[in-house]
């Protein structure tokens, strides 16, 4: 996927302030100057400024210039929880009922939805797109497809895996009805009931309903809030206890936002290796990073076959899109089988068009407008939240995906928080869904995939006057 013709100036500057050698309200160079020097445009200079200020790290002071950001500092430095490689039976004390979505009271800014909002969907691409299908394919949408998926639609997938450096045989591929079925066919082929599955903390309820079903049991590998996933827990974890897989999302990890760098995802890689852990690898918002260059996978660096990797078109399409993938590495014999058991074909007409999107350059112009927006979104919400809720509050800037982490000030009184927010209007998903433990009851993630209406944000702000 390409990237922006502006990041040539850009990823200098960031990677100036992210190291700490501008620091804040330090003076950029002039439209003018970024010009003359690396021999672009004056739209793209200004397209590369306001995406450095969409990302919270430059802000524009009129007829003076572009500045590092004062805002930098989401809020204060929050403690590590606490975790032991404690072994439990996938069962929530109360399941799924923990979410504020359940509480039918009026909705006026829904963040709990992990899909794109209508506007965001690129509907007249899809439809277009479609009934382009559908007048060439005609009756032949309507017999059975291979049962691993369309050879071309497979063939495109792994020509846009090698993009990001993550080689993939098209014999170990196989294409499902979306992203949980592709988790489900990965975890049943690794394990059996009964067997111990590692798991990020927090962790999507969905992976752990998944889980649930399958009748394994998980064991919480802690993710830093500013490194991610802990990779020595997790080898902790390893020497004492028979573990047969680990799930994780190491590219905007859900609902952190955070993205483990390549170091870290090699260290993740040896210790699977040490001990013989299939890796299960999320990769659904890897096309979603806001900035820089499209993330490596685990995977991109595996060549035991230990690690199955998935992704699906439905985050960057549209959530009625049931289409992914999974590359099962050594494993693929028995996620075949699986995947047979689960039915045969994944809908011949959703394969035909995502093949036809990747066969061009649609998908690409799509994915990046959405990832902007996204970006912008973020931006939006993490200035909301530090205009208008408590002092104390602490937001993670995620590198990319739809989610925000945001943990309340110690003491707050959580039961208060979401009642009021079902009075308000405002849905958020409580961090306490997001693990069998108490770790994150201060906690709660905000879904910033649709856009930012006045009413959405009068209500964020109605919100934060309230808790103050």
């Amino acid at each position: 996927m390409k990237g922006y013709k502006f990041e040539v100036f850009t990823a200098v500057i960031e990677n100036n302030i992210r190291e700490g050698i501008f620091k804040p309200g330090h003076k950029l160079p002039s439209v003018r100057e970024i010009r003359e020097q690396y021999h672009i445009s004056m739209s793209t200079v200004q397209n590369g400024y306001e995406h450095l200020m969409i990302i919270g790290l430059v802000e524009s002071v009129p007829k003076s210039g572009y500045y590092v950001s004062n805002k930098l500092e989401t809020g204060p430095e929050v403690m590590k929880p606490k975790h032991v490689p404690v072994v439990r039976d996938a069962i929530f004390e109360n399941h799924l009922a923990l979410t504020t979505s359940l509480r039918m009271g009026k909705k006026i800014a829904e963040f709990n939805v992990a899909a794109p909002g209508d506007v965001l969907i690129p509907q007249k691409l899809l439809l277009r797109t479609i009934q382009q299908v559908v007048r060439e394919q005609g009756a032949g949408l309507l017999r059975y497809y291979p049962s691993n998926g369309l050879p071309a639609l497979k063939d495109n997938i792994v020509k846009r895996t090698a993009y990001y450096q993550t080689i993939i045989n098209p014999n170990e591929l196989t294409i499902t009805d979306g992203a949980l079925q592709a988790l489900y066919i990965a975890l049943a082929a690794v394990c059996n009931a009964g067997e111990v599955v590692a798991v990020e903390s927090p962790c999507v309820f969905s992976v752990l309903e998944v889980i649930r079903v399958l009748k394994l049991k998980v064991i919480e590998i802690p993710t830093d809030l500013k490194s991610g996933f802990d990779s020595d827990f997790f080898r902790k974890a390893c020497e004492k206890n028979a573990v047969k897989a680990v799930v994780i999302t190491p590219n905007f990890h859900n609902p952190t936002g955070i993205m483990l760098s390549d170091e870290q995802k090699v260290k993740v890689l040896t210790v699977a290796q040490q001990y013989n852990v299939a890796i299960i690898e999320n990769d659904i918002y890897g096309d979603l990073h806001f900035h820089g260059h499209r993330p490596t996978t685990i995977k991109s660096f595996d060549d035991s076959g230990l690690v199955l990797t998935y992704s699906s078109y439905a985050k960057t399409l549209a959530p009625g899109i049931r289409l992914g993938w999974l590359s099962a590495g050594k494993f693929m014999e028995r996620a075949e089988q699986i995947k047979f058991a689960l039915g045969s074909t994944v809908s011949p007409l959703y394969q035909e068009t995502v093949n036809r999107l990747l066969s061009g350059s649609t998908y690409d112009r799509h994915v990046r407008a959405f990832r902007m927006q996204l970006a912008k979104n973020a931006y939006a919400a993490i200035n909301l939240i530090a205009t208008s809720f408590p002092k104390d509050t602490y937001v993670i800037p995620p590198s990319g995906g739809y989610n925000l982490w945001v943990k309340m000030p110690d003491g707050t009184d959580m039961e208060y928080f979401y009642d009021l927010c079902e009075k308000i209007g405002v849905r958020f998903t409580p961090g306490y869904t997001f693990s069998f433990s108490n770790t994150y009851n201060n906690y709660f993630r905000m879904v910033i995939a649709d856009t930012f209406s006045a009413k959405r944000m009068e209500a964020i702000k109605l919100l934060g006057q309230q808790l103050s």
